[in-house]
């Protein structure tokens, strides 16, 4: 073989095995961050609603009914019903959790931050609910990572099938990119009515449950999620959005109304 044909065929062999590893690197496996998909039922029914697409969202979850509500702000600035999910799964009994390894969900007043969304989560897609808050710290509450996540398999966690949280975690995902600074997140024994109150009046959890009603109550009458503080050991509200950007110092040196004078005595007990 001739000087010249040897180099010829060295020039061919080196564009093969460049083009095969341009293409091992292009079908080898990607990182691919997943985002989650809103259904066109549910985009449709933004719009009967009159809620735009990019506005903020607010979820509850009640354990009890094993349902998880997303709510989504309307054009006049009240939020409305946007779906209702079921719960795969929640591990452990009614009651907030208390350490790390006891197995419970928790129960009380989150925030969802970008930060908090897990799109390489093994449980499909998930997101951080921000257990522990200030008011769980201040009680010594330990644990980590309870999400909201994919499969129907607990540990502390609330757990949805895969297409639940596909449609839940891209509404959360839309609603940060959009704008929202965090997505409250109110986890709930039962729901909260004077029934259900007097049906578990002997549980020793109560005393805590009397504080999350009052958070409850406080969105059900203004169809607004109220502003939540951790002042000594105790949830406090606002309605007003005017108090949405003031401190929890600020919150928590307000003057409180009378109507909340037992529960202040009543968050200090517990």
């Amino acid at each position: 073989m001739s000087t010249s044909s040897l180099a010829t065929l060295v020039r061919v062999a080196f564009v093969i095995v460049a083009a095969l590893g341009l293409a091992a690197c292009s079908s080898g496996r990607q990182a691919k961050v997943k985002t989650g998909s809103v259904s066109i039922a549910t985009v449709s029914l933004m719009k009967r609603l009159d809620m735009p697409r990019t506005a903020p969202i607010f979820i509850r979850v009640f354990k009890e009914e094993a349902q998880l509500e997303v709510w989504k702000q309307e054009r006049n600035g009240q939020y409305a019903l946007l779906r209702s999910y079921e719960i795969c799964r929640f591990s452990g009994r009614l009651g907030p959790k208390i350490r790390q390894g006891d197995k419970q969900a928790p129960e009380g007043f989150y925030e969802i931050e970008r930060k908090n969304l897990n799109p390489w989560s093994r449980n499909h897609l998930a997101f951080n609910i921000g257990f522990p808050n200030a008011f769980d710290r201040s009680l010594g509450r330990t644990g980590d990572h309870i999400m909201v996540h994919g499969g129907c398999k607990s540990v502390g966690c609330y757990a949805m099938t895969h297409k639940n949280v596909e449609e839940i975690y891209a509404l959360v995902r839309e609603a940060l990119l959009s704008g929202q600074e965090s997505v409250p997140f109110h986890a709930f024994p039962f729901r909260m009515t004077e029934a259900n109150m007097a049906r578990h009046a002997d549980d020793p959890n109560m005393p805590f449950w009397e504080m999350l009603k009052v958070g409850h109550d406080a969105f059900d009458r203004t169809a607004r999620p109220p502003r939540v503080a951790a002042c000594d050991g105790r949830y406090r509200f606002k309605l007003d959005p005017s108090w949405n950007a003031a401190s929890d110092a600020e919150v928590c040196g307000s003057p409180e109304p009378a109507m909340a004078q037992a529960q202040v005595q009543l968050g200090q007990a517990y």
